[in-house]
């Protein structure tokens, strides 16, 4: 699971997507703070090539259902199992209504506890490319009538992949996002909610570095 990653920059997200939001984004995020989303573009002409295909939003870390009754819940919806997705309550209407999305980021954080502590490890990309992690976006209306962005990342097991398997608490079920590969972005976020599992499968092992960061 991932509560803690950093987002890249509006430069970096512009060469990746291009797109990048209209309002700053917070780099180093925890659940329930503001970051960087990437969707299918809402309102594109599909008759116009020239139109972008792409919307970049700012968004809660932490998928806010409809029903949700304050921004408190973010706290808890950070990740989705991509096994219980299509059923629990958080995440199951985001699913049923494919609202598939693109969390960039430049790296994650996982505490590996192979020590027997926990330090802080980031995990990145070997090639220096963002990590493209799958995810479901929702919106929501506050108490004040405001309308709030959210997202959450999908995660798969991990208990066998030779990297992920490290981190997390001995006895805990391994778990780790999804991160899709550049040329399956677009593919994700205009496949429907049938075809989602199709794309929720481990990154390979030898694609990812991991840099120990104790002084975190």
């Amino acid at each position: 699971m991932c509560s803690h990653y950093e987002a890249p920059s509006m430069d970096a997200l512009r060469a990746a997507y291009d797109v990048a939001p209209s309002e700053p984004v917070t780099h180093d995020l925890w659940p329930g703070y503001t970051g960087p989303f990437i969707r299918q573009a809402q309102d594109a002409d599909p008759d116009d090539e020239d139109a972008p295909h792409l919307d970049a939003l700012v968004g809660r870390f932490g998928l806010l259902p409809p029903w949700a009754k304050d921004e408190k819940l973010a706290r808890k919806t950070y990740n989705a199992r991509s096994e219980t997705a299509s059923i629990k309550p958080s995440f199951r209407g985001a699913w049923r209504e494919a609202r598939h999305c693109i969390i960039p980021a430049l790296s994650i954080y996982e505490p590996d506890w192979r020590s027997g502590r926990a330090v802080p490890t980031r995990i990145t990309r070997r090639d220096g490319e963002l990590l493209s992690i799958a995810g479901l976006w929702e919106r929501w209306r506050s108490p004040a009538g405001d309308t709030v962005h959210s997202y959450s990342m999908l995660t798969v097991n991990a208990d066998d992949h030779p990297l992920m398997q490290h981190f997390h608490r001995p006895g805990a079920e391994r778990r780790m996002v999804v991160i899709l590969p550049q040329a399956q972005v677009e593919e994700w976020l205009s496949a429907t909610d049938a075809q989602s599992a199709e794309f929720l499968r481990q990154y390979p092992a030898e694609r990812l570095a991991a840099e120990p960061r104790p002084g975190r």
